[in-house]
């Protein structure tokens, strides 16, 4: 599914945040290995596609100067994680020969009501393709079942694994159905895209039991353990001289690399200083160089079952 599996390792080789963040975006495999809607790699049909090293050699020259991709990202300011997933593939699209982008974030309006928007437009020698992108990361239940897509929640309780493929095949990938839709694809030269999806991110499954993967998971997938805040201790215990780190939200993607390690008391006292009811937090455990081994998160106490206005 992803024509890049072979370059998986890449990003630990570069050195730039934003740029280890494109090739984590490029490289890394979706969640899913099946679903109702078909997914599809927006570089799937490029001539980097055909000569993966050929896209390597791009990231290492664009990790050496990174400009360009800094210059393209300050264009627009993004907080949301899943729009800066999105602004770096559209930097990829746009540099990948053999792709033309069309379009991206393109709204599609019924007079004053914006019935949705299309995150990216292209074309390639396969045909006009219309793409949605997410990142995603999902907590599996407590109980370690896990099979249905409604079991797996974001950190947040907000979001749910089956929702947003609903949400996508009713709506996103749907958009170009819509009559409205008709005169904003000829504008840009986009007429009847083939609609697909590309989902990528991690699934954590409970500490210690660990759990089944949810149904249609990609074998591949990447993954990471949740834990409850109150359990803490007894997990830092099982990996006795294990260094961590926490990881701010905006460094999600990439594997993290040149962390200040903490043991495991340190960490606690890192929580204890946390709001009982805290955000959950993605923590990372580190080798002696601080680059990230694996990640987990630790999520409040009661959670899943959190507050209406967490």
């Amino acid at each position: 599914m992803n024509p890049f599996e072979s370059l998986a390792t890449l990003p630990l080789q570069l050195r730039h945040d934003a740029v280890r963040d494109l090739a984590w975006a490029l490289t890394s495999p979706p969640l899913l290995a099946h679903s109702a809607w078909p997914q599809r790699h927006p570089l799937h049909a490029s001539e980097w596609a055909q000569a993966p090293q050929r896209l390597a050699a791009w990231l290492h020259t664009l990790d050496a100067e990174p400009s360009a991709l800094l210059a393209f990202l300050a264009q627009r300011s993004v907080r949301r994680l899943g729009l800066y997933y999105e602004r770096l593939w559209q930097f990829a699209v746009a540099a990948a020969p053999g792709v033309e982008l069309l379009a991206a974030n393109l709204p599609v309006r019924d007079g004053a009501r914006t019935l949705g928007e299309f995150d990216m437009l292209l074309r390639d020698a396969a045909g006009t393709h219309h793409v949605e992108l997410a990142v995603k990361f999902y907590l599996g239940p407590p109980n370690g079942h896990g099979r249905s897509t409604s079991e797996w929640l974001g950190p947040g309780c907000h979001d749910r694994l089956d929702r947003k493929l609903a949400h996508l095949g009713e709506q996103q990938l749907r958009l170009a159905q819509q009559p409205a839709a008709t005169t904003v694809l000829a504008a840009v030269g986009a007429c009847q895209p083939v609609a697909s999806l590309w989902l990528g991110g991690y699934l954590f499954y409970p500490w210690p039991r660990g759990g089944l993967a949810a149904l249609g998971a990609h074998p591949a997938h990447l993954r990471g353990t949740w834990l409850h805040r109150r359990h803490w201790r007894a997990f830092a215990d099982s990996v006795p001289h294990a260094r961590f780190s926490p990881l701010p939200r905006a460094r999600w993607l990439a594997p993290a690399a040149s962390l200040q390690g903490l043991d495991g008391e340190q960490l606690e006292h890192w929580l204890q200083g946390q709001e009982p009811l805290m955000q959950a937090q993605m923590v990372v455990r580190v080798n002696a160089e601080g680059d990230e081994q694996a990640r987990l998160f630790v999520v409040p106490d009661p959670w899943p079952a959190l507050p209406r206005k967490y």
